[in-house]
């Protein structure tokens, strides 16, 4: 079968997709969501139609039927190639045949088939999937509906890749979308970035309540919503029956167990943030980060965005670590040759090269990247913390993963998705993989204080000698489902799966302990469930269990070896026993009972997703372009070549080591944000000195700031003083984007040890208006 179908004429020819109807289940903290379609065709001709769309990474997409004339066709599960090969025999035959298949190259991205579609006909076709919901910052959780899927880099050289979609402005399909949310705890509010009618409460607990979008809603944008329940932090646990009808000893037969940790780390351990690691920040500069982070209003460009956040980072860092930078597109560039010690020299040498970050670098490339930085060596005593900023739109999402998790042990990833239509497979999967945490950046969000919170978990204690152990009546017993856990983060959730084995004649109770070291400090965190199964959730459960184990396997496969046909052979078996869509297998409806053939030529149609940015269908002729800029901006740089890749088929990228021509490197202009701009003033040491740039933020004349410095005071403690007091008084809504820029001000002001900070604490706050105390600044 084809990879791709022809693309949509020129006329205004229509397009079969009519709507797209949404119910979502949420229990506690996974989801379940069934997806109708409907297609009717216009046209004068029987046609086939592809539509290519997201899920998010993890989900487990567990059915699929189609509904023709009244009769509803339940989708099997068969091996993909013999399922492609059905379909490929039911078009040739004319038979009305539907495919629904994961990408060969991105577990996000889906692709359904509908065959022989008769003029005048209509079909309905419907596919469920489960999922969790992901934990933002605030403690919401976060469900997504893509509305884009943004066209992924492909390099010339590497063949196809996932498959592509026209885009289109206006969509001409509608969407509805209704939620139905159960919890045990009551449900505080629900949030959306698209118009809602009211929240329905259905019980006086609110613990179950219903929601839909309101009336009218253009499809041009994701559909977000944010479940926020009362006390979010709470571990909870959820037995769920195994399926009456499976066979005895199966998977889907046995009950299984959910749980959702929330790990609360000691004070004393957390007070004290490391001052060591080596940080590499890896940002995007294709072509596409030159678009604005939302359609909205004074909405600021990706790479503008990208910049201010690494202003932010860097002067957040800890004195005695190790840094560099690296820009990606079709080549990659370094800031320095490797890692070197945080200082105020090589902080301002970065700050300069941040300034001419631009979005001019080509396509999106980040495996050879990411193979350079793996090459380096670490350095001793300074774990490595790897973060990276992309908008997320590669082909080759499989082979980067892989790359991460061979080298798991030696570093830390932080990965963040920036714009919608960022690959939940590779934003997860890269965090999943390395250990560490992912983000997304969507709509309106700024995008620093979700990566200071990535900061803050890097700056935690790594975890260690974790383990879990399982306090269960006689007689039963638990088969750990989910891979072992390697990473934990103060306040972050942690579900696990497993499979429960045997009974108990009395008892109905048991725990759970997650035991681990923090700084040599031995942590015990213990949850308490219940054995009696919940009869809420119907398979979810089960479904999210199954496709943890795929992933598992797959994972194993994709390492080679002597194992890798037997390990194929499991998941397809396995898949196919659960109902679970794997990277082998896919669902396949074939309606024999239509009484006759479709006949005559098949047109072919791609059913259009939105164009969210203009950017995506650049010309091709601008692509070249831009990936011809960096050269021409370069030449005064030092390039070389990286050794051919076993791994990689194209030559390997150039790295260029960025030169910094400061006529060249415009101060930016921050004057629309104080907060960055009192930010770029600090030192890397935190403190800040009197200037005119300071007056300007602190709104007061720099002749007042000098006249009114205390008697026992210099100008730089004076500076530091007035600093933190403008953050505590006018940016305390911000705290999480300044923490760090503050904790390290502070710690300046306690080692100078100077008498005459409790006198620049009263002077500043009748000079700056406020009431704050020496121990709210932590001075």
């Amino acid at each position: 079968m084809a990879l791709c179908c022809g693309l949509v004429s020129e006329k205004n020819v229509p397009v079969p997709l009519k709507s797209i109807s949404v119910q979502l289940q949420v229990r506690g903290h996974v989801s379940s969501v069934r997806a109708t379609l409907q297609y009717v065709n216009e046209e004068e001709r029987p046609l086939e139609a592809l539509f290519v769309f997201p899920l998010p990474a993890e989900a487990a997409l567990c059915s699929f039927s189609a509904t023709v004339g009244g009769q509803e066709i339940r989708g099997e599960l068969r091996d993909k190639q013999t399922a492609r090969d059905e379909y490929d025999d039911g078009v040739s035959a004319g038979r009305q045949v539907f495919l629904l298949e994961e990408s060969d190259q991105s577990a996000d991205v889906f692709r359904l088939s509908v065959g022989c579609l008769p003029a005048g006909g209509a079909a309905t076709v419907s596919f469920t999937y489960s999922t969790e919901l992901t934990v933002e910052e605030d403690g919401g959780l976060r469900y997504c509906l893509p509305a884009v899927l943004n066209p992924r880099y492909t390099p010339a050289a590497a063949g196809a890749g996932v498959p592509q979609v026209c885009s289109a402005s206006v969509i001409p399909y509608s969407l509805s979308l209704s939620a139905d949310v159960r919890s045990s705890v009551p449900i505080a509010r629900l949030d959306s970035s698209c118009a809602l009618e009211p929240l329905q409460f259905l019980d006086p607990q609110h613990t179950h309540a219903q929601v839909s979008l309101s009336a009218g809603h253009r499809f041009d944008k994701d559909v977000e919503l944010l479940l926020y329940y009362v006390d979010p932090h709470q571990p909870s646990a959820v037995l769920e029956a195994g399926a009456a009808t499976a066979p005895a000893g199966s998977l889907m037969a046995d009950p299984l167990l959910m749980l959702s940790l929330y790990p609360e780390f000691p004070a004393a351990v957390m007070s004290s943030l490391t001052s060591h690691g080596e940080f590499i920040f890896l940002v995007d500069q294709s072509g596409s980060m030159d678009c604005p982070m939302h359609h909205g209003e004074g909405a600021q460009m990706r790479i503008e965005s990208a910049r201010d956040t690494l202003l932010l980072l860097l002067k957040s860092l800890p004195l005695g670590c190790y840094f560099n930078i690296y820009g990606f597109g079709s080549s990659f560039q370094a800031f320095f040759p490797q890692s070197v010690l945080y200082s105020e020299q090589t902080l301002q040498e970065a700050l300069q090269r941040v300034k001419l970050m631009r979005a001019d670098l080509g396509g999106t490339e980040i495996l050879q990247p990411l193979q350079h930085i793996y090459r380096q060596a670490c350095i001793p005593e300074h774990p490595r913390q790897l973060f990276i900023f992309t908008d997320g739109e590669v082909w080759n999402t499989r082979e980067l993963l892989d790359l991460v998790r061979a080298h798991s042990s030696s570093h830390r990833c932080f990965s963040f998705g920036i714009g919608e239509g960022a690959s939940t497979a590779l934003i997860t999967g890269m965090a999943k993989e390395g250990s560490g945490h992912a983000q997304f950046i969507t709509g309106s969000d700024r995008m620093q204080p979700k990566v200071m919170q990535s900061l803050r978990f890097a700056l935690q204690p790594a975890v260690e000698e974790l383990c879990v152990d399982w306090r269960l009546p006689e007689g039963v017993s638990v088969e750990l489902l989910s891979p072992p856990v390697r990473s934990l983060f103060q306040g972050q959730r942690a579900l696990l799966y497993g499979r429960l084995r045997g009974q108990s004649s009395s008892e109905s109770d048991g725990a759970v302990m997650i035991k681990y070291k923090l700084n040599n400090t031995p942590v015990t965190n213990q949850l308490q469930f219940t054995l009696t199964p919940a009869g809420d959730t119907g398979l979810t459960v089960h479904w999210l269990a199954a496709r943890t184990l795929i992933r598992g396997l797959e994972q194993e496969e994709r390492a080679g070896g002597d194992k890798a046909e037997a390990l194929r052979s499991r998941i397809v078996e396995l898949s196919v026993e659960c109902g679970v869509s794997s990277s082998h297998t896919a669902f396949i409806c074939t309606h024999t009972h239509s009484g006759e053939t479709v006949k005559g030529p098949l047109l072919q149609r791609n059913i259009p997703v939105p164009q969210m940015m203009a950017c995506h269908s650049a010309p091709r002729s601008r692509m070249m372009r831009m990936q011809a800029a960096p050269m021409a901006r370069c030449l005064s740089g030092v390039m070389y070549r990286e050794a051919k890749s076993a791994r990689v088929s194209q030559p390997s990228a150039p790295v260029v080591l960025m030169e910094c021509d400061s006529a060249s490197a415009q101060e930016p202009d921050h004057q629309q944000d104080p907060l960055l701009q009192l930010v770029s003033l600090q030192s890397a040491s935190g403190s800040w000195e009197i200037s005119s740039a300071l007056s300007a933020v602190l709104e007061k004349p720099e002749e007042e700031l000098r006249k009114h410095t205390p008697a026992q005071a210099d100008g730089p403690l004076w500076a530091t003083v007035l600093s933190l007091l403008w953050l505590f008084s006018c940016k305390l809504q911000d705290r999480v984007e300044w923490q760090f820029v503050a904790l390290k001000a502070a710690a300046w002001v306690r080692a100078q040890n100077q008498a005459g900070v409790a006198e620049c604490v009263r002077s500043g706050n009748l000079l700056l208006d406020c009431q704050l105390t020496a121990e709210t600044l932590g001075i």
